[in-house]
């Protein structure tokens, strides 16, 4: 593994107010203001993290629901900016978040396909060279000229999937991406996934699998409550957390 860095995350910090005037309106903001009832807290979803990662790496994000997970993710993506802290990357970050949205259910498969494309970046000469190979690994040929909306949510995700994965990244950041479909369609993004990793990009993967994140990963940020409570080996790390599922579960008992 060479030394360039593809990814570095400096002391990383993200907050939200809970209460905020967007959430009940301007006249309802100005009302309770002038009352004196109007009250917000801020919640710090991302609380002072910090990691490198370098070409080649995988890392594994595993943590509790709510943990502060995905809302790294759409830092490092750049969907959000983080209240304090640096985010570099460096190279084509490509992310496969949400998979199943931004889709418009009114317009067919194939039509979505190559608005999705273009949404990606893809040239229109491109996505008709890519179009049969991206339908044939979706396994959508007969759903070709049928509405989104008929879709499934496991067809939807299999076709964004699909589309996604046909460029080649510097980082790659997948959240819950490798459990979309069955278990043979899994099995197939997997390998698909793993063609791009061998080629050299950097990756970051969220699972709720500590198989796969121990079968995957180099590397592994554990993050409860938005802080960082442990980063580095995968084999350790997932130990230390399965025992700590497993002594938040006696206490519920």
């Amino acid at each position: 593994m060479c030394d360039a860095v593809t990814l570095d995350v400096d002391h990383v910090s993200i907050m939200y107010k809970v209460g905020d005037f967007k959430d009940i309106g301007l006249k309802e903001f100005v009302m309770r203001k002038l009352t004196h009832q109007y009250h917000s807290r801020e919640f710090w979803a991302v609380n002072d993290i910090s990691f490198r990662l370098y070409k080649g790496d995988m890392l594994g994000i595993i943590g509790s629901n709510g943990a502060g997970k995905s809302t790294l993710l759409k830092a490092v993506s750049s969907v959000m900016v983080p209240t304090k802290g640096k985010i570099a990357a460096s190279g084509k970050v490509v992310a496969l978040l949400e998979l199943a949205s931004g889709f418009d259910g009114d317009l067919t498969v194939r039509e979505n396909a190559y608005l999705r494309g273009a949404m990606l970046g893809y040239t229109r000469a491109f996505m008709n060279e890519k179009y049969d190979e991206i339908i044939a690994f979706a396994e959508l040929q007969e759903f070709e000229d049928r509405p989104f909306r008929q879709l499934s949510s496991g067809m939807k995700s299999r076709i964004a999937f699909s589309i996604a994965s046909l460029v080649q990244p510097d980082l790659l950041i997948l959240d819950e991406v490798l459990s979309v479909g069955d278990g043979a369609f899994r099995k197939k993004s997997e390998e698909k996934m793993m063609n791009i990793i061998g080629s050299g990009a950097t990756t970051i993967l969220v699972s709720h699998s500590l198989e796969q994140v121990q079968t995957l990963c180099n590397k592994v940020l554990w993050m409860e409550k938005g802080k960082m409570v442990e980063f580095g080996n995968p084999i350790t790390i997932c130990e230390q957390y399965q025992s700590f599922l497993a002594s938040k579960n006696a206490l519920k008992c």
